[in-house]
């Protein structure tokens, strides 16, 4: 059984880098053919993908967002991150990370999100 956990701080200062991390257990990151993907949810809104850190290594981040963020892992611990640089009232939202299963089109496996607030 995949588990996923995001871990990080709940509040960040306006124009500060909000940093991220997801603990993979019950499967590695370098498994071919899993993309490990984060996504938000703004309160009142609905699910935007931020980006992903492909089993191979090369991370991809949403056009909105590209510019902010930096996806990155650490095979070691099992686990990837997310830094969001400069963030504003906009970036308040939940943050979840979850397993892509590249050959079925699918998020398979979630975590259950952490809620991240502008302060």
């Amino acid at each position: 059984q995949v588990q996923l956990q995001e871990s990080g701080p709940g509040l960040v200062k306006p124009s500060q880098t909000l940093s991220l991390t997801c603990t993979v257990s019950g499967g590695s990151i370098t498994t071919t053919y899993y993309s490990w993907t984060w996504i938000r949810q703004p309160p009142g809104k609905g699910l935007e993908w931020i980006g992903y850190i492909g089993y191979f290594g090369g991370a991809y981040g949403s056009p909105s967002l590209k510019s902010r963020t930096a996806i990155s892992r650490d095979t070691s611990k099992n686990q990837f991150t997310l830094q969001l640089r400069s963030v504003t009232p906009e970036d308040t939202a939940v943050y979840y990370c979850a397993r892509r299963d590249d050959r079925a089109g699918i998020y398979d496996y979630w975590g259950q999100g952490t809620q991240v607030t502008e302060s």
